[in-house]
């Protein structure tokens, strides 16, 4: 077990590097996105990761305008990392956009769903000419094409279960700090884990994608758990049994 934790460690280390370096590979010709609008919002309106959709609702027509901005927007004329930042404030902000759909009287994104859709698989995302899902984003963009685990903390679900958004939009030249940020204040939430005797019990996002954590859940929490947290389960490191929190979907609202 040990050595496979050491394995795992070591390989994890290679894959983010070498991601971090293919994430800060900039074209020719950067073309920079417009964040402004969005990043005054975030400011405004979320703290401690919740959100002020209230605050959001009475001024939809200036997230209106930012969602404007980015269906202008080619994503292949921008670089790799701010391709990323790109797709996941998009994520971001339409989710947004789509509470604001029924709100007040939303208590969970899947209260705009139906039986037959979820409301992740409507088209709503507008993107240079096409009209594409959450899920399109989550799953045929950000996952296969940048394969960085990290991406699960940068995308906000609008559920209290889900890792905080940030009070900022994401930006290519500091891509990487934000996404190690975002990571590791969730990791080392004392409402995103448990710890009890030897069963170390964490989100559910890491059952539904231990693929992209190598299927090594404990690996990756380890990697980004930091003070007296790291120094139990380093010391318990052998005989730690992985365990899954409800999740709760209810609206992530201040």
């Amino acid at each position: 077990m040990k050595i496979k934790r050491i394995l795992y460690a070591f390989l994890l280390s290679i894959y983010m590097v070498a991601g971090a370096a293919d994430l800060q590979s900039t074209a020719s010709t950067e073309t920079l996105v417009d964040n402004s609008l969005y990043g005054e919002l975030l400011k405004k309106y979320v703290r401690d990761g919740k959100v002020d959709y209230a605050g959001f609702k009475s001024e939809e027509a200036k997230l209106d305008r930012y969602l404007k901005i980015l269906e202008n927007v080619d994503p292949e004329k921008l670089s790799r990392n701010e391709q990323f930042a790109f797709y996941a404030n998009a994520y971001n902000a339409w989710t947004i956009k789509l509470i604001l759909s029924g709100y007040p009287g939303v208590t969970s994104i899947k209260d705009l769903g139906s039986l037959i859709k979820s409301p992740w698989k409507k088209k709503i995302v507008r993107i240079d000419g096409e009209v594409i899902s959450l899920d399109h984003v989550e799953h045929e963009i950000l996952r296969p094409r940048y394969r960085d685990p990290r991406v699960h903390f940068a995308i906000n679900c609008a559920a209290k279960s889900c890792p905080p958004l940030r009070p900022e939009p994401f930006s290519g030249n500091i891509l990487n700090r934000q996404l190690d940020d975002s990571t590791r204040s969730f990791i080392n939430d004392p409402q995103s884990y448990r710890l009890e005797d030897n069963e170390l019990y964490v989100s559910r996002i890491f059952k539904w994608f231990s693929e992209d954590f190598n299927d090594d859940v404990f690996g990756f929490f380890l990697k980004y758990a930091t003070g007296n947290l790291k120094k139990e389960l380093e010391a318990k490191s052998e005989r730690i049994d992985v365990k899954y929190l409800h999740y709760d979907w209810s609206l992530n609202e201040i």
